[in-house]
């Protein structure tokens, strides 16, 4: 399919009927043309027949193919260019080529729309049952741009019923229309009886293509011709779940009405008020509970709260804490979601989930806050992005992606009191080989945030905590880097 796209991106119609301008390949594609070859595949796409005929009497090749091994002809039925088409076939030019990803030029025909040129093709001998290497034919092309009256000429006119096959995904072209949105085209394979209820290669029917990518106007039609609603792909994903993944409420909606079941999760025990909050869907996830949807987690599992909270979803996360979400659910590392956002230094979720009340004996007070000698800090902040402190922040992410080597950031935040336990919740935010670096970034960030709390300068404390434990050239290489007009008044916070 890409390949087609890339193809035709210059080249094919728009959908208001204009033209778009043909441009020039690149040079890469024409190596294995001659001049004259290459200046004749040039007039093909700018429909230039007075040039093409030109070149015909200096006995050019009509056939040359470029590296993508593409003809004149491709260039001509993909531009849509009725006489130019007329012209090559009258002079003889080969219809069964098929370039580099096995689209020949009855494929582009049908992709087009332009009967004409079809028919043209087919009088002049192209195979039409060809396929590319895909697995599709001018069927599958045909409803994929939703060209009603290819498919009439190919299913009605030349009664090529065996076109109906599936491509190597699975689809057949009833999938394939639905997953692009086509309702004319529905409306047209259904009253051709090639309505279909059967399942591509990942388990999806046509309800949940046309549900997954929101073409409501399409599931309304083959919601009237469904049995089984509630069906899975292989993934366990039903045409519900699709919709709300895709963010979809209509569709959503429609499904509902259609008798969906709310509550059905996937085969990682996710069910459609998980994926809407991960995904950040809010109104979605006002929409699920208001229909009901189960709020109480598997004891496996992450909570709709927690996941709220680790995607950083505040209106979420109020929506939740409205609909009477239980506030103190453990996840299965025994965590709050206090916990989480006081882990992950959200100092305005760790405010909201207060203020809603959750029970600090649960959210034990460790996770919260560690208070250490000069200077005080707590592991919770909010970053900082103020000018005043654009150049020691530079200095720090420098230090730690660039100067300090892995484990040597631990040293540090042990110097400044870092607990083990903290110490363990920033390096479960990353992980790789290279994770150290982030880990060393968002210690120092949170080190930064209590100096400036403090009132305290973290050009001298960053020089003289460098020096006392041990990385004397890492200090002076921070120190150089500093500009003299560097002082406290300007790092200091109000």
């Amino acid at each position: 399919m890409k390949a087609l796209t890339d193809f035709l991106g210059a080249l094919s119609p728009r959908h208001d009927g204009t033209q778009k301008a043909a441009a020039e390949p690149p040079a890469a594609d024409n190596e294995t043309l001659l001049p004259h070859e290459r200046e004749f595949h040039h007039a093909a796409k700018m429909n230039n027949l007075e040039t093409m005929e030109k070149l015909l009497r200096k006995n050019v090749n009509i056939n040359a193919v470029n590296t993508l091994q593409r003809t004149a002809l491709h260039f001509a039925v993909a531009g849509n260019h009725v006489s130019t088409v007329d012209f090559l076939l009258h002079h003889k030019a080969r219809v069964d080529v098929a370039d580099k990803h096995g689209l020949m030029a009855i494929h582009l025909a049908a992709w087009s729309g332009n009967l004409d040129i079809m028919r043209m093709l087919v009088k002049a001998g192209a195979d039409q049952k060809a396929t590319n290497q895909e697995g599709r034919n001018v069927l599958h092309f045909a409803a994929l741009n939703n060209n009603v009256d290819i498919v009439d000429y190919l299913l009605q006119e030349l009664q090529l019923k065996d076109l109906n096959k599936q491509d190597e995904k699975g689809k057949k072209a009833f999938l394939l229309a639905a997953e692009k949105g086509h309702v004319e085209m529905i409306y047209n394979l259904i009253s051709l009886k090639l309505f279909t209820s059967e399942k591509d290669k990942e388990g999806n029917t046509a309800v949940h293509l046309a549900a997954k990518n929101g073409h409501c106007e399409v599931l309304e039609v083959l919601l009237n011709q469904w049995k089984e609603i509630n069906e899975l792909n292989q993934n366990g994903e039903t045409p519900f779940y699709l919709a709300v993944e895709g963010g979809h409420e209509k569709c959503a909606e429609l499904l509902l009405e259609a008798g969906s079941d709310i509550n059905i999760s996937n085969k990682h025990n996710s069910n459609a008020l998980h994926i809407a909050t991960r995904h950040g869907h809010t109104s979605l996830v006002r929409f699920l509970i208001s229909k009901n949807i189960n709020l109480v987690p598997k004891p496996e599992q992450n909570s709709p709260l927690h996941l709220a909270v680790l995607n950083n979803h505040l209106p979420v996360v109020i929506s939740l804490l409205d609909a009477n979400h239980d506030i103190n659910t453990l996840n299965p590392k025994q965590q709050t979601p206090l916990h989480l956002a006081a882990d992950l230094g959200n100092v305005e979720l760790v405010e909201l989930l207060l203020k809603a009340g959750c029970d600090l004996k649960i959210a034990d007070k460790e996770h919260l806050e560690n208070h250490v000698d000069a200077p005080d800090f707590s592991l919770v902040f909010k970053q900082d992005h103020s000018a005043q402190t654009k150049q020691i922040r530079y200095c720090l992410w420098n230090l730690a992606y660039n100067q300090l080597k892995p484990q040597e950031w631990k040293t540090l935040a042990l110097f400044w009191k870092f607990t083990e336990e903290q110490i363990k919740a920033i390096e479960e935010q990353w992980t790789g080989k290279k994770s150290y670096k982030e880990h060393g970034h968002r210690m120092l960030l949170i080190w930064l945030h209590g100096v400036l709390l403090a009132h305290q300068n973290p050009v001298k404390y960053i020089y003289e905590d460098l020096v006392h434990v041990g990385f004397q050239q890492v200090a002076d290489k921070i120190r150089a880097e500093m500009s003299p007009e560097m002082d406290s008044r300007k790092c200091a916070v109000s």
